[in-house]
């Protein structure tokens, strides 16, 4: 068997990395960038921190901040048409999930006209042609979406999010520096913390999984237990822990799938709007516990990575009860909610998620067969 690893042409790390973004881009001789970003950004003074180094350096660039939360097929088409007429050669992604994931697919679409109507990009898309130039910079520690080669939007016509899957869409450049991360609110950090956990447990136990991908998923889950409660803390040394161990997990996960926590996960953000870190939080201990036998010894692993101690002298039985009881007492640790009910979540739309999470792209990976009510009694209990 084969297996194929697709990561980014470069990538810097350490806090004051943004200093890379100009000179990469004037040793490759473009001209001009197009900005994906959000207002937020903009208003605290995240994103101008990179603007700035533009001005200074006197290098052309057009911003785009109409960029929302789980963001739609409209937002992508609105910053396409708004990419065509700046006439820039290149782009920036400045955001967590939402900016970055609207970038790659301007930036694809741009490159493949044929994919204009968006819809059918779905799932692993048959584009010909290498997005358009994009240096990625994240300013959440979780999506990971500067190295990887997914994208998601929502379609809000059919309430549901849609997973992109595509070689051509990974940015040629990331950029990961806490210092970009440091103004999120520690509620934020949380979430998108359990985020990269999630990524990096549904990575190491996806049916994709291998030996590379495993020692990349496994440094991640070390990297979140150790770092996550101190970012959320403001430590400085905890937020770039964190910022390298999301990078890890995507560098893992983008290459071998997720499972069915991101399946459960996207239908929560397509209906209610739910942030996506805080839903995949949620549900990940109870994905693991209904996971658990089939997932051989890994279960051990996880538990040894994330702190708990004697994992070595457990049961199998006993190691994946710890593992899952490690996930549920770090969420406490960093106020993740524990119920869904809590978010908003109506009881009567369960069956309707069920449905849109049995179709979504990443339920295949999931290392447990998936039936529809399996969904559904997994809804009821996180509910």
């Amino acid at each position: 068997m084969s297996h194929r690893m697709i990561l980014n042409e470069t990538s810097y790390f350490g806090y004051g990395a943004i200093e890379n973004a100009v000179p990469e881009l004037n040793r490759r001789g473009f001209k001009k960038a197009f900005v994906v970003t959000d207002k937020p950004l903009l208003k605290f003074k995240v994103a101008t921190k990179v603007l700035d180094l533009l001005d200074k350096d006197s290098f052309a660039y057009e911003v785009f901040d109409d960029v929302e939360p789980n963001p739609t097929i409209e937002t992508v088409l609105k910053a396409l048409a708004a990419f065509k007429a700046s006439g820039a050669d290149c782009i920036i992604a400045i955001g967590g999930g939402s900016p970055q994931d609207t970038a790659k697919a301007v930036g694809i679409i741009a490159n493949n006209p044929e994919f204009e109507d968006v819809r059918s990009l779905e799932g692993v898309a048959n584009t010909k042609n290498k997005a358009v130039f994009m240096i990625a910079i994240p300013t959440t520690a979780g999506t990971a979406s500067e190295v990887t080669i997914n994208y998601v939007v929502t379609d809000t016509q059919n309430k549901r999010k849609f997973v992109c899957v595509d070689p051509n869409d990974i940015p040629q450049v990331a950029i990961v520096d806490s210092q970009m991360m440091e103004s999120m609110p520690a509620s934020l950090k949380a979430a998108t913390g359990v985020d990269a956990l999630t990524h990096a447990i549904e990575g190491y136990i996806t049916k994709g999984a291998w030996e590379l991908s495993d020692a990349l998923h496994i440094k991640a889950i070390e990297l979140i237990a150790k770092n996550l409660k101190k970012s959320c803390d403001m430590d400085k040394a905890g937020g770039e822990g964190m910022a390298l161990a999301q990078y890890v997990a995507g560098m893992g996960f983008s290459n071998v799938g997720l499972g069915l926590v991101h399946g459960m996960a996207h239908p929560l953000g397509a209906f209610y709007g739910i942030a996506h870190g805080v839903a995949n939080a949620v549900l990940l201990p109870y994905v693991m516990k209904y996971n658990a036998d089939y997932t051989q010894d890994k279960y051990r692993d996880i538990a040894k990575a994330m702190g708990v101690a004697n994992t070595e002298s457990m049961s199998i039985e006993q190691a994946r009860e710890a593992a899952v009881n490690a996930v549920f007492a770090l969420n406490e640790a960093v106020g993740i909610p524990k119920k869904l009910n809590t978010l908003g979540v109506k009881k009567e739309d369960i069956d309707d998620l069920a449905k849109a999470a049995l179709a979504d792209v990443c339920t295949g990976g999931n290392p447990r067969d998936v039936k529809i009510e399996d969904i559904v009694a997994l809804y009821n209990e996180a509910f």
